[in-house]
């Protein structure tokens, strides 16, 4: 074997997903890892406790999950990229802080690794429950980035893209997988060095000197920082606050940042959006899913398009903000459209809103911590090409 072979034959390890979540992270450029165990999200931690020290960077375990966002939080804004993970019950005590680095406009990556709820509901099974809790789980109006992927190659890139849009927009970004992608073993091919594109911190070049202007947006609506207790002073509030940073209940200040808080977010939804598809051109049914659903989704899709059903499928990779119009467009011409998600219905009832006809919008679900089948999602798709509704 060539050297080149050689090589390339070195970056593919198998990994699960949760160590993907990590090295992924690292190849990011994160630093800082703040997390209290908690499954099934514990090897992520587990991994960064060993990894973080070989590259220069920290690793704390922190009391609780409110004590990891908080520092998480810090470490970001004193300059380092950082990042948490935890699962359904420690993401409900993260809701304050996440809300926090929202307002501040804080870069930070939390991963969410899924499980049956509520409450401690069901530690070691399968789950995508927490779709909405991600979105308005924190107070007040905002948007929020959300990323998901059903396989490890796939998954490895939306984390580093999720580092990349936290820092381009100053806001959290949320990684959302489920036990069974965090668990199971793949192939992963690590990139090279500089194969991705990384997006470093937009540092403010004002003079030490000069008014440091913490939230005054440039021509391209970037906001530069200045890492906390470096060079110039400046003050981080969770209140409505002005360009230099200070409490402010004007109504206009307060009109602009809400404003600027949902926007900066909705606004780039084109940008934000990531998705794969599959046989949409001739699709009278078109399947939607996300996370390890998707596998079960895309297996019974080849299948029935095999023996001549004329079924396509697209999978979501951005869940929020809400890819609608993408939605909208691929799914113009299905006479069906089946959502595919292990949970009551979450991003169907999103799916409905899209489309123009959100009577042919069904769902597709188990709730039961068992992965959903194949089998699962024929069963439904027979119904609606049985009964013609």
């Amino acid at each position: 074997m060539s050297t080149a072979g050689q090589t390339e034959r070195s970056r593919v390890q198998f990994l699960q997903g949760n160590e993907v979540c990590a090295e992924a992270a690292l190849y990011a450029g994160m630093r800082y890892f703040a997390g209290y165990p908690i499954t099934p999200s514990t090897e992520i931690a587990e991994r960064l406790a060993e990894r973080l020290p070989q590259v220069g960077g920290s690793f704390m375990q922190m009391e609780d999950e409110i004590g990891s966002i908080c520092a998480v939080i810090g470490a970001s804004l004193a300059g380092t990229k950082s990042m948490t993970a935890t699962s359904g019950p420690g993401f409900s005590l993260m809701q304050e802080a996440i809300g926090y680095a929202v307002m501040a406009e804080i870069p930070c990556v939390i991963v969410d690794v899924q499980r049956g709820g509520p409450s401690t509901g069901l530690p070691t099974h399968a789950s995508q429950g927490d779709v909405m809790q991600v979105r308005y789980g924190t107070h007040g109006d905002h948007s929020i980035v959300c990323l998901t992927a059903s396989n490890h190659q796939d998954l490895f890139g939306i984390v580093v893209d999720a580092f990349n849009f936290s820092e381009v927009f100053r806001t959290p970004a949320v990684v959302l997988i489920d036990e069974v992608v965090g668990h199971m073993r793949e192939a992963v091919r690590v990139p090279e060095p500089g194969e991705l594109d990384l997006t470093e911190r937009l540092l403010t070049d004002v003079p030490r000197d000069v008014d440091y202007h913490p939230y005054a947006p440039r021509e391209d609506d970037r906001l530069p920082m200045s890492n906390f207790g470096g060079v110039h002073r400046y003050n981080v509030t969770g209140l409505v606050h002005d360009m230099w940073g200070f409490p402010s209940e004007k109504p206009k200040i307060v009109n602009d940042l809400i404003h600027h808080l949902y926007l900066k977010l909705e606004n780039r939804k084109q940008m934000l959006t990531r998705w794969r598809e599959w046989s949409l051109d001739d699709a009278e049914i078109v399947l939607i899913s996300y996370g390890s659903s998707a596998r079960s989704a895309r297996h019974i899709m080849e299948n029935r398009r095999s023996v001549g059903v004329p079924i396509g499928m697209i999978e979501l990779q951005t869940l929020w903000p809400f890819p609608s119009e993408m939605i909208r467009t691929k799914c113009r011409h299905a006479e069906y459209i089946v959502v595919v998600e292990m949970n009551m219905g979450q991003i169907v009832h999103e799916v409905k809103r899209a489309v123009d006809r959100p009577e042919r919008v069904f769902l597709s679900n188990r709730v039961d911590g068992e992965m959903i089948t194949p089998t699962d999602i024929k069963h439904l798709i027979r119904v609606i090409q049985g009964k013609g509704v």
